[in-house]
């Protein structure tokens, strides 16, 4: 629902920062997989804590995982992709093994005004091949971006692994619901494996999680790039029954406590679900291989999250749900940024002047020549691309007053759901008018914000809820994630 992005609020780091550029990560060779890991997968579980511009990490536990799922080629990440990226080099020689680029709940709450005031600490994992010798494991947050040059990563954190150590627990943990095949294409290290946890679904339910999850599944799969490469997917469910239907509401009163902690209200949004909870999402999850997590929310009000390399959700029952559950998706699969700029969000926004994003879809455009995606824009196509800006802005002020009253008398979504019908009747004949509707350019608007940042083209599943599909920057994007997953 929202991304992150070069992060606002300064931090005074806790430890000595190591620069290591990215294209130098990116050219160093992996030794053979099976030279240096095993079949499993670990998983290292640590708090990440900050506020008032400092960042600690501390380490919880580290742990067996299940089958390792991910290509047994393709271990260096070289998309320069995240918030944040990890490193597992071999102790005694210091050779790069594996590394991953992610975002997170810690990294998004750093834009937020909240962070400035007070601390908050928040669980994450790092997840990688289980290693058959010492290795060190790094962690390292991209610093910021400048106008022209997308920030590198520093080392914020590292830990000493031993997997024969007495402090390693290499004990599965038992699966906690039933493991159910939605599609298997292939092995996991040749495929893209997800998994679709069941949130809020009684006992009773079983059949609907089933429903549900094939009919957002062919959502899915009717938007390419992922239309066309169905066949390198793989996509397993775990069906945990909980006591209550729905999840925690809390602008709703509706209290509930869920196997995952997965609730709305995250950052004061009715609107964003996300889980708390990592510990407890990533054991249930542990029961099948995957390398993409998304959760069924079983609720009807609308509302999702995505966040990169971390976790998706969706609730299922919104008239939305099909859109919400490919949007979110996009951002956890391959960190696109959201393209919408009018809607309220809990995240600082307004700078003056905007650094360069590291999301693909997005850019400041203090460069047109060197624009990140010139090779898609057709000659002749103005850098900034205009169209009827102050136009949109003036409906979408409209559309944005009637939501906040909906959410101050805590409307029926039904009456949320008409809103969004009408908005997307409007814009489709609004953008079809628009001179260089369904071109790649640069237009004005996106990130949330309203001046500063631009977007590949006027519309895409990551700017509105119309059905349009992804622009040809994003497809590209998510392209490049694919092949990283399945070569």
């Amino acid at each position: 629902m929202r991304r992150p992005l070069a992060p606002r609020v300064p931090f005074r780091r806790l430890a000595l920062a190591l620069l290591l550029p990215s294209a130098l990560a990116a050219q160093q060779a992996a030794p053979a997989f099976d030279a240096s890991f095993t079949a499993g997968t670990m998983r290292v579980d640590y708090f990440h804590t900050g506020g008032k511009g400092q960042e600690i990490v501390a380490l919880d536990r580290v742990v067996a995982d299940g089958e390792w799922p991910g290509s047994r080629t393709q271990l260096i990440d070289a998309t320069n992709l995240g918030v944040y990226r990890f490193q597992v080099r071999d102790a005694a020689s210091g050779a790069l093994l594996y590394s991953r680029g992610f975002s997170s709940i810690f990294a998004e709450w750093t834009t937020t005004a909240e962070a400035a005031a007070l601390y908050r600490t928040y669980h994450e994992s790092l997840r990688f091949p289980w290693p058959r010798r010492p290795v060190k494991v790094v962690l390292e947050r991209r610093a910021p971006s400048t106008t022209t040059q997308i920030g590198e990563f520093q080392e914020v954190w590292s830990t000493d692994i031993d997997p024969a150590s007495r402090f390693v627990n290499r004990a599965l943990v038992a699966p906690a619901g039933r493991v159910i095949a939605f599609q298997e294409n292939g092995p996991p290290a040749t495929t893209v494996d997800i998994v679709l946890i069941a949130e809020g679904y009684t006992a009773a339910d079983s059949a609907k999680f089933q429903a549900d999850a094939k009919r957002l599944l062919a959502a899915l799969f009717r938007e390419e790039p992922f239309k066309s490469q169905q066949a390198s997917f793989n996509v397993r469910g775990v069906f945990a029954p909980a006591a209550e239907r729905g999840i925690h509401r809390a602008r709703a009163d509706v209290q509930r406590r869920t196997r995952t902690g997965t609730e709305y209200n995250i950052f004061d949004s009715e609107r964003y679900i996300l889980t708390l909870d990592n510990r407890a999402l990533r054991d249930l999850a542990s029961a099948v291989p995957y390398d993409f997590v998304e959760v069924l929310v079983n609720d009807a009000q609308y509302g999702g999250g995505g966040i990169h390399n971390s976790h998706a959700t969706v609730a299922v029952d919104s008239d939305f749900a099909d859109y919400v559950f490919v949007h979110e998706f996009a951002h956890h699969f391959a960190a696109l940024a959201d393209e919408y700029y009018t809607s309220d969000v809990a995240y600082q926004t307004g700078a003056a002047v905007k650094p360069e994003p590291w999301e693909r879809n997005i850019t400041a455009l203090h460069q047109p020549a060197a624009l990140k995606w010139g090779s898609l824009v057709p000659p002749g196509t103005p850098l900034p691309t205009p169209w009827a800006k102050a136009e949109y802005e003036a409906h979408s002020q409209r559309v944005r007053e009637q939501r906040q009253q909906l959410v101050a008398r805590t409307a029926p979504q039904a009456d949320f759901d008409r809103l969004f019908a009408e908005q997307r009747d409007w814009e489709l004949a609004f953008f079809k008018r628009q001179q260089y509707a369904g071109r790649v350019g640069a237009f004005e608007g996106a990130g949330y914000e309203t001046t500063g940042l631009y977007r590949p083209e006027l519309d895409c599943i990551m700017f509105s809820r119309d059905p349009v599909g992804f622009c040809a920057v994003c497809r590209r994007a998510l392209e490049e994630i694919i092949r990283l997953y399945t070569a």
